[in-house]
């Protein structure tokens, strides 16, 4: 039986299936000098690099959009309280 390769390539998008470390684990997030996206230290595709100043503005931006979406569904139940409904029956024989 051939060994499967456990780190490599596929269409471009890097994989990593290799026991990862805690210094690996830390170090792959945090690459000063590199880009803001960087190889994931395990499974497939790419990671925030924290080193980079765009990675912080995406975390802000999608942290905004959690916090926007919490505060409707919180407005949206708080709306929908118990209000008395109009029922109108036509009890006409056509």
């Amino acid at each position: 039986m051939a060994d499967k390769p456990t780190s490599g390539e596929i269409l471009g998008v890097p994989y990593n299936f290799e026991r990862p470390s805690i210094s690996r684990m830390l170090s792959s997030y945090w690459q000063p000098g590199e880009g803001m996206l960087v190889e994931k230290p395990f499974g497939v595709g790419y990671t925030l690099n924290l080193a980079n100043w765009r990675s912080w503005i995406v975390v802000a931006v999608a942290g905004a959009l959690l916090w926007q979406q919490e505060q409707g569904a919180t407005a949206a139940s708080d709306e929908t309280a118990d209000e008395p409904v109009e029922v109108i029956v036509d009890e006409s024989d056509d």
